[in-house]
């Protein structure tokens, strides 16, 4: 197993990407902490992991809260006795034109995406240092690389974890802390089954071209990243053994963005 016995907390982990890796982690002998905002869908998500065979535990957290962020992060250290991957996955998306997006959907946006990085990466990094050891896995997305109209905080935020990500590396090497970003490209989450309608509307587009013309276009294959196929990536990321493979992007996207 590449993660027995390793400690790992998730955000944003009761459906979704989150989701996917916490039961990817777990099948290769992680112990899992799942996060999220609503207790029974968190609870059913470790329940679930566990009737795997998996070993899940399930915590409410609001990444935007930072005494949430620090006290589910100590009670997994003094727990688990350490803190061996970070996982920050929490994420939401609001489609708008720039000229209309409000202050208030446009802070809302980057809090959880960056606050949450910055807070989650704050309280784990404490952890790691003490123990001399851990991985820091962002989650970002091909808006890390490239833009999209009617997401101008998602992409600023997605682009922003980039940046992130390389200075954790930097200032993790002395600890062996390493950080990376998984950027993928369009996964049929539910945060995606929701922006097909909102952008055909906001586009005048079908729903089906929406699909096909803005989300499948530039991929080599017409195809959607599936949710294994960026559990993979973060098991690549978490279990590897070297620190040289540290402030990277990993772009899982089927070719719409090659680097």
């Amino acid at each position: 197993m590449r993660m027995k016995d390793k400690v790992a907390l998730v955000s944003g982990a009761a459906s979704g990407i989150g989701l996917a890796i916490a039961r990817r982690f777990a099948r290769e002998g992680a112990r899992v902490v799942l996060t999220d905002l609503d207790p029974v869908r968190t609870q059913d998500a470790a329940t679930a992991i566990e009737a795997e065979g998996g070993i899940a535990t399930a915590r409410v957290m609001d990444v935007t809260s930072e005494s949430q962020v620090q006290s589910v992060t100590d009670e997994v250290a003094q727990s688990f006795g350490r803190l061996d991957v970070l996982v920050s996955n929490a994420g939401i998306q609001i489609v708008s034109p720039v000229e209309e997006f409000s202050l208030t959907d446009w802070r809302r946006v980057l809090a959880v995406h960056l606050d949450g990085a910055f807070l989650t990466t704050r309280a784990a990094l404490k952890v790691m240092y003490r123990q001399g050891a851990g991985s820091i896995l962002y989650i970002g997305s091909v808006h890390s690389k490239e833009a999209s109209v009617l997401k101008a905080p998602y992409v600023a935020a997605k682009h922003g974890l980039l940046g992130l990500a390389r200075v954790v590396a930097k200032e993790g090497a002395a600890h062996g802390v390493r950080a990376n970003v998984i950027c993928p490209g369009f996964v049929r989450t539910g945060l995606v089954e929701r922006q097909i309608p909102e952008q055909a509307r906001a586009l005048g587009l079908s729903e089906q071209e929406v699909v096909r013309e803005v989300m499948l276009k530039e991929t080599v294959d017409g195809q959607f990243t599936t949710l294994e196929d960026v559990a993979e990536a973060a098991l690549f990321f978490a279990s590897c053994e070297s620190n040289a493979l540290t402030g990277q992007s990993l772009v899982v996207s089927h070719g719409w963005h090659m680097q």
